[in-house]
């Protein structure tokens, strides 16, 4: 006896609004939490978990979830482990630890990213219509804003404290995944084929010249993408955001906006048009950034942030539905998961990289206008009520004003590279890619 629809749907809503809630709560704000701990010099490690555990997760997802176990018995045990290994987080963070707390990422990230494919396969298995899909995938995005408004309004964009509000929220996710819908793996009992495990039947998908520049694309405006998620919250605060976490969850919030506008995008747009106006977005994003640094411009970074919306649906949610329109019946799973591989593993993982390097050759005044503006400050005790208000209170305290002409024309010129990188990649897909047959042409 199956139970009751919206019993599977309120459990489905629950695990999807979880599930990003503890990815929100340390992501956004992670980069300007570690500068404030004196633990900078692991960033762009920190942030470099995320995309390795996006390499190694088809490979776990295809050997063990798909074959052995139910899955959501997988994604629960992962959790309480994801869960433990980011609650001993701020112990060693405090203690200065850098190298173990970077381990602890990794550890987290590779526990946390394979249950993002699992979440995905338990809702299709267990709802009636795939259309109903988005209506399950928007708890996820408000899970993420809900991660960055508490964060936002505890004051704990810089606390240690945020690693502390994700790993509780893995372990109750971890507990609750054993009360979802039992969903035996799809694949138990078949023969292990290593064409499948290691993406090869998805790889000849770029003998085709308009999906190699699809992909090569991807792969390469990952790069300028990864400098929002890994200095973006650095940025704010030294630009007089109190609190950047909650700031920057207006983004999200623009993001379910233009989630549920993409079908009608979509059939007017097409791929191509929709993906390059996604890439334009970022180029637009990084230039407000850039223009708006040297005098703290409050409605240009606004603006900015609340252009995720199109930066990533636009781009990310198109290139999903591309790769499964042009990818063949059989082999749709492995073309998906080939594209996390290259976009969220490789080009995310080379854009930390280099963002974070960069940040540290460009923005050499951020370290001491930081250190000038907390001191400035100095210690706050509000109330909730006035905590809320800080998602759109933006005034730096007085500093020397040398010192931040000095730190925001750094930051313009930091900005301008990955405006340049999404630019330039834009142009490359706008002359390289066309596939009238992902629009249903011939």
């Amino acid at each position: 006896m199956h139970p009751p629809q919206s019993s599977t749907t309120l459990r489905l809503s629950v695990m999807m609004f979880l599930q990003f809630f503890i990815w929100g709560a340390w992501f956004v704000s992670l980069g300007a939490c570690l500068d404030s701990n004196g633990l900078a010099s692991i960033i762009g490690a920190a942030y470099g978990s995320a995309p390795i555990a996006a390499i190694i997760a088809p490979l776990f997802l295809g050997l063990v979830a798909d074959r052995l176990f139910p899955s959501e018995r997988v994604m629960g045990v992962l959790l309480l482990l994801g869960g433990v290994a980011m609650l001993a987080v701020p112990g060693f963070a405090s203690k200065g630890d850098a190298g173990m707390v970077k381990n602890l990422f990794i550890v987290h990230m590779l526990c946390y990213m394979p249950t993002l494919g699992l979440g995905n396969s338990i809702a299709f298995a267990n709802i009636s219509d795939q259309s109903k899909f988005p209506a399950l995938r928007v708890w996820g995005t408000i899970g993420w804003i809900a991660a960055g408004l508490i964060v936002g309004f505890l004051g704990w964009s810089t606390s240690l404290n945020i690693f502390t509000l994700a790993g509780a929220a893995s372990l109750i996710l971890g507990v609750f995944a054993f009360a979802l819908p039992g969903t035996p793996p799809p694949a138990k009992g078949q023969p292990l084929k290593w064409s499948s495990l290691f993406m090869l039947d998805a790889f000849k998908m770029l003998a085709r010249p308009a999906f190699l520049v699809f992909i090569v694309c991807s792969i390469l405006v990952c790069i300028p993408l990864a400098f929002y998620f890994s200095t973006t919250s650095i940025f704010l605060s030294d630009m007089g955001f109190r609190q950047p976490a909650s700031s920057m969850s207006i983004g999200q919030m623009s993001e379910i906006i233009f989630m549920l506008l993409i079908p009608a995008f979509f059939r007017r747009l097409g791929v191509k048009w929709m993906i390059l106006i996604g890439m334009g977005a970022w180029v637009l994003r990084y230039a407000l950034f850039a223009f708006g640094a040297p005098d703290q411009s409050v409605w240009m970074l606004f603006v900015a942030i609340a252009l995720h919306g199109i930066c990533y649906d636009f781009f990310f949610v198109t290139g999903f539905i591309y790769a499964d329109k042009a990818a063949p019946v059989t082999v749709r799973s492995q073309v998906q998961s080939m594209l996390v591989f290259f976009t969220q593993g490789v080009g995310m993982y080379v854009g930390y990289r280099i963002a974070d390097a960069l940040m540290q050759a460009k923005v050499g005044g951020h370290a001491e206008l930081a250190a000038a503006i907390t001191g400035g400050r100095g210690a706050e005790s509000l109330t909730f009520v006035a905590q809320l208000g800080q998602m759109f209170s933006v005034g730096l305290p007085k500093v020397d004003a040398a010192l931040l002409a000095t730190a925001s024309a750094q930051w313009q010129t930091f900005w301008l590279i990955p405006a340049g990188m999404a630019a330039a990649i834009a142009g490359l897909f706008f002359i390289a890619f066309w596939d009238r047959s992902a629009d249903g042409g011939k």
